[in-house]
C-alpha cells in the first residue's frame, strides 16, 4: 500500500511537470499574440496590447530570458501629488514676477521722462537693479513652469498606462487609488524579414488596484515599451 501511494504521488508530480512545461507563460502568450498581429499588420490589435507598439517587419521572435516578477506600490498618487504641488508653486510665484515687471516698467517710464542728467543717472542704476531682479524672478518662474510641465507629463503618462492595463478609457478618482504594479522584463531576439537580428528588452506591467468600495481591480499584462538592446 505504501509503495502504491508513493507511485501515485510520483505520477501526479510528473503530470504537473508535464503540464507546466506545455503551458504557455503569460508573457509568452502575450508576445505570441502581439507578433502574430504584427505579421498580419493588425495595428489595431497591436495598439490594444502595447502602449508604444514596435514597428518592425519581423519574421520571427525568440524569448531569451524572463526576469523575476517585481511587485511595487503604485506611484500614480504620488505623481499626482507632485503635479499639484508644482502647479501651486507656479501659481504662487505669479505675483512676484508681476510685481518685479511692474516696478521695472515704472522705472523705465521715469527714466524716459527724466529731465536732468543726475536724475537719469540715478534712474539708470535703478533700472539696472530692477532688471536684474525681474530677470531673477523670471528665471525662477521659468524653472517652476518646467518642473510643473514635467510633473504633469509624468502623472499623465502613468495614468495612461494604468488605465491601459485596467482596459478602460477613464476611471474617476484613479489617481488616488492604492494598489500594486507588477512588472517583468523579457529579453527577446527578433529576426527581421531582411535576415537581420535585433534584441529588445520588453517592459511588461500589470496593475492591481483597490477602488473606493474596496473591490479589487485586476488589470491585464500589457507591453509598456520595446527597448532596443545595443551591441
Amino acid at each position: 500500500m505504501k509503495n502504491k501511494r508513493l507511485w501515485l504521488v510520483g505520477f501526479v508530480a510528473a503530470i504537473a511537470l508535464i503540464y507546466a512545461g506545455c503551458s504557455s507563460s503569460p508573457e509568452k502568450a502575450l508576445l505570441d499574440k502581439y507578433f502574430h498581429a504584427l505579421s498580419m499588420s493588425d495595428n489595431q490589435t497591436m495598439a490594444a496590447m502595447a502602449v508604444e507598439p514596435l514597428a518592425i517587419e519581423a519574421e520571427s521572435y525568440e524569448i531569451i530570458s524572463i526576469s523575476e516578477e517585481k511587485v511595487e506600490p503604485v506611484i500614480l498618487p504620488e505623481l499626482n501629488k507632485k503635479e499639484m504641488e508644482a502647479k501651486k508653486a507656479v501659481e504662487d510665484h505669479i505675483g512676484p514676477v508681476v510685481d518685479a515687471k511692474d516696478a521695472l516698467d515704472t522705472a523705465k517710464y521715469d527714466l524716459d521722462n527724466a529731465r536732468t542728467s543726475g536724475a537719469r543717472a540715478a534712474l539708470k542704476r535703478k533700472v539696472a537693479e530692477l532688471q536684474a531682479k525681474y530677470d531673477e524672478e523670471y528665471n525662477i518662474h521659468t524653472e517652476l513652469q518646467k518642473q510643473y510641465t514635467e510633473a504633469k507629463e509624468a502623472a499623465a503618462k502613468e495614468e495612461q498606462i494604468t488605465l491601459f492595463s485596467l482596459n478602460v478609457q477613464a476611471l474617476p478618482g484613479v489617481r488616488d487609488l492604492q494598489g500594486d504594479v507588477h512588472s517583468k522584463e523579457v529579453l527577446i531576439k527578433v529576426k527581421t524579414k531582411a535576415g537581420t537580428e535585433r534584441q529588445y528588452n520588453v517592459l511588461l506591467r500589470k496593475y492591481v488596484l483597490k477602488d473606493d468600495a474596496g473591490q479589487t481591480l485586476n488589470g491585464r499584462w500589457i507591453i509598456v515599451k520595446f527597448v532596443p538592446v545595443s551591441g
